[in-house]
């Protein structure tokens, strides 16, 4: 087993890692609006500082980068810098469901014309969450309630093929990179 140096913690990532780092190998990157008020300088400095304050006030052989960042930003609050950690911001969420039949029932019955441009907005705003999966449920009722149908027919399948052509085109629109899966069901 290898020995830690004298001049070094082991940071813990979040992936279950542990990396041994000195103080002069802590860089620190600020958001905010006055850490252009802050040399780099200053900032190493602080960052040194809790550097200290863990390995030698404390004792500690180890710190989790939350640990070290969380402290890193309470020092320099105290100085005026508002950061903001980005291990706080909530994950995207991975899959986001619309009911299709609910959608045509909002539109009216058997009113194609005010359904699509409203399956357009609900997709929209779906993709701004950036979701990795839109999964859009009930098109057989939601093609039956605009088709004013009780059985399956022609136009049913030509009103499913339409509507499952729209949301791909919707889609190829309207998506940002990364990419996001469609499931019609």
């Amino acid at each position: 087993m290898i020995t830690l140096g004298t001049d070094c913690l082991l940071f813990k990532m979040h992936n279950g890692e542990s990396v041994p780092l000195s103080a002069e190998m802590i860089t620190v990157e600020l958001t905010g609006n006055k850490s252009e008020y802050f040399d780099a300088h200053f900032v190493q400095h602080a960052a040194q500082a809790v550097f200290y304050y863990y390995k030698h006030d404390l004792g500690r052989l180890s710190v989790t980068v939350g640990e070290f960042a969380g402290a890193l930003e309470a020092v320099l609050r105290g100085f005026g810098v508002k950061a903001v950690a980005e291990a706080t911001a909530p994950p995207p969420p991975c899959v986001l469901e619309s009911d299709l039949q609910q959608l045509a029932s909002e539109s009216g019955e058997g009113c194609e014309l005010f359904f699509f441009p409203r399956l357009r907005d609900e997709m929209r705003q779906q993709l701004q969450l950036s979701p990795r999966v839109l999964r859009y449920r009930g098109l057989r009722g939601c093609v039956k309630q605009l088709a004013g149908a009780r059985r399956w027919s022609h136009r049913c399948q030509t009103l499913h093929n339409q509507v499952v052509a729209f949301l791909r085109e919707c889609l190829t629109a309207e998506a940002q990179p990364g990419g996001c899966a469609l499931v019609v069901e």
